[in-house]
């Protein structure tokens, strides 16, 4: 027998072998039963009722709730960081730095600022929600068009500024927040503050429909991602309109993160763990196959962190935090081997 019967054949897709394939498919079946068995313990933890009867399932819906947001925002943050690192062709970068969450901050403290603690209340829970997202979504739009179209517009150009403009935009809040009585400043604080227990639940109806229509527009434009990722000449050279379709993926990644951040808050470095462990494990350029894992991922780092900090360890304040600071080392990590970003 020789050599090259014993080496397996490389095969043309996205797997390079079928022990490729059959790892994929392994990981993707783990980690639904994952997020089914995290799912059922937030159900069920604690629950001394007969299992899934009325009063259990009484008591279960009152967990729902939570669940829904967590896999809503693990959505958005995994789709919106993998197609965010996709465009620009660099796996360090994440949306926050086109300073979405500065805006939110501002939004918030020129609320309070301006119309005092009561403003939160007065302005609208729903009025707040949509002008933070509309806000958002028109400032990313506006960005894009502006140096994306014109004959110089680039990519590095436009990330040079969003930092610029979010750098800015958190040094006016900072200095109104200076200016708010130390009462006010403490409301203030607890809405900056990412956490799934403080969000607004009651848009539901509105954040699930368009995040769906959202996501699946990204799915169903994933092959698009695949080519953009070849590089602005491999894919022009290929017949696709790259600013066009830059655009079009940087509109549909805003629309996510303000639906995401005006959840339930600011939440940095998630997104990039969540992408960073998706392209591990999948090993693959289809975004077809990395786009489910990641938000699998997502959701059972962000449930598992639920589970165990609010009914094992009763700090579910601290499940924000505890997943930030994992994001935040693995984003050290990342950037210490690869010596640049």
């Amino acid at each position: 027998m020789s050599a090259s019967d014993t080496v397996e054949e490389r095969s043309v897709g996205p797997f390079t072998s079928n022990t490729h394939r059959v790892r994929y498919y392994a990981v993707l079946v783990s980690l639904v039963l994952a997020a089914i068995a995290v799912t059922l313990l937030v159900m069920s933890w604690n629950n001394q009722f007969e299992l899934f009867s009325e009063r259990w399932w009484r008591v279960s819906k009152m967990r729902l709730t939570s669940i829904i947001v967590m896999a809503l925002v693990t959505f958005c943050q995994a789709l919106a960081t993998v197609t965010f690192q996709t465009v620009t062709n660099n796996r360090i970068l994440t949306p926050s730095i086109m300073g979405f969450e500065s805006l939110y901050v501002l939004v918030q403290t020129a609320i309070v600022y301006f119309f005092g603690a009561s403003g939160l209340v007065h302005f609208g829970e729903f009025g707040q929600f949509l002008l933070q997202v509309t806000m958002m979504v028109l400032f990313a739009v506006l960005l894009y068009s502006w140096l994306l179209s014109g004959r110089l517009g680039n990519l590095h150009v436009m990330l040079l500024v969003g930092i610029v403009i979010g750098t800015g935009l958190g040094a006016l809040s900072t200095f109104m927040q200076r200016m708010l009585n130390p009462n006010e400043f403490d409301i203030l604080r607890a809405r900056l503050f990412g956490n799934v227990g403080n969000a607004e639940t009651d848009f539901l109806w509105f954040v699930i429909p368009v995040c769906a229509v959202t996501g699946v527009t990204i799915w169903l434009l994933a092959r698009r991602l695949n080519v953009i990722a070849l590089g602005a000449d491999i894919a022009t050279n290929l017949g696709m309109q790259h600013k066009r379709q830059l655009m079009l993926m940087l509109t549909l990644v805003a629309i996510l993160m303000a639906m995401s951040t005006s959840l339930v808050g600011p939440m940095t470095f998630l997104g990039f763990l969540i992408a960073t462990l998706a392209y591990s494990v999948t090993d693959t350029y289809d975004h077809r196959r990395i786009l489910p894992v990641a938000w699998l991922l997502g959701y059972v780092i962000l449930s598992g962190a639920y589970f165990l900090l609010r009914h094992v360890l009763t700090a579910v304040d601290a499940v924000t935090i505890i997943v930030e600071l994992i994001g935040g080392l693995v984003f050290l990590i990342v950037i210490l081997r690869k010596g640049r970003l």
